[in-house]
């Protein structure tokens, strides 16, 4: 077999068109690349070589782009969404309405990506954590924002009238200390979002989960892939 052949092969594999993008799939340098076009007859321990070589490539790739960082500790501006129907956890616009530089790149990155994300309160305290594995994590992150989920997310409150009606003060009329739902947005006051690899989202997910049992206010205590795999079982 000719090397020529071989090299077309491998930028078929990987849908690549040029020798540099090929030699930094496969781990070897331009020069290599044009090394093996050149050859006549390729033995069966060069061709091994090669694809021995490729894997360790594929594994140092894998490793820096496994999970990426997209940002970290946000501060949250709760904004109505375009159609005023829930929140978002950020405006892209400034108060002049024209399209501010970094919330706007935050937002686009955050729009095509998948992973993981975390909400943290006023203190910087994880408060919940999340996925976006079917959908992006711009969408996934704002759903969770203003998602009702049960008896989960209570605080003590005094419910204040809401009508106009004059003050009483508490010797005069006593409000209750009571238990009160309330929805992510009045809780978080920063998150982070991560880029995953799409295989290693659910049990990034579930690390995040179970290494914060005991503050986070996700209801349902994630397991990993293969606990889940054995209980479908």
């Amino acid at each position: 077999m000719r090397g020529s052949v071989v090299i077309s092969a491998f930028k078929r594999r990987f849908r690549l068109t040029t020798d540099r993008a090929l030699a930094e799939r496969l781990g070897v340098t331009v020069q290599a690349i044009q090394n093996w076009k050149n050859r006549k007859n390729v033995t069966p321990r060069q061709l091994a070589g090669l694809v021995q070589s490729a894997g360790k490539a594929g594994a140092r790739h894998f490793q820096v782009n496994a999970i990426r960082p997209l940002v970290e500790f946000c501060r949250v501006e709760r904004s109505e969404s375009r159609h005023g129907i829930s929140y978002e956890v950020f405006d892209r616009r400034d108060t002049a309405g024209k399209l501010h530089p970094y919330r706007n790149g935050l937002k686009e990155e955050l729009d095509v990506h998948h992973g993981v994300y975390i909400f943290f309160d006023s203190r910087g305290r994880a408060i919940y954590a999340g996925k976006a594995r079917r959908q992006t994590l711009w969408r996934e992150v704002n759903l969770a924002f203003n998602r009702a989920r049960g008896e989960v997310q209570k605080i003590k409150r005094v419910r204040h009238p809401e009508r106009k009606q004059l003050y009483r003060t508490s010797d005069e009329k006593s409000r209750q200390i009571s238990g009160h739902l309330v929805p992510l947005y009045e809780l978080a006051s920063y998150f982070s979002a991560y880029a995953v690899a799409d295989s290693m989202i659910d049990d990034l997910e579930a690390l995040l989960v179970r290494s914060f049992a005991n503050d986070l206010l996700n209801a349902r205590m994630e397991r990993f892939i293969r606990d889940r795999k054995a209980i479908n079982l």
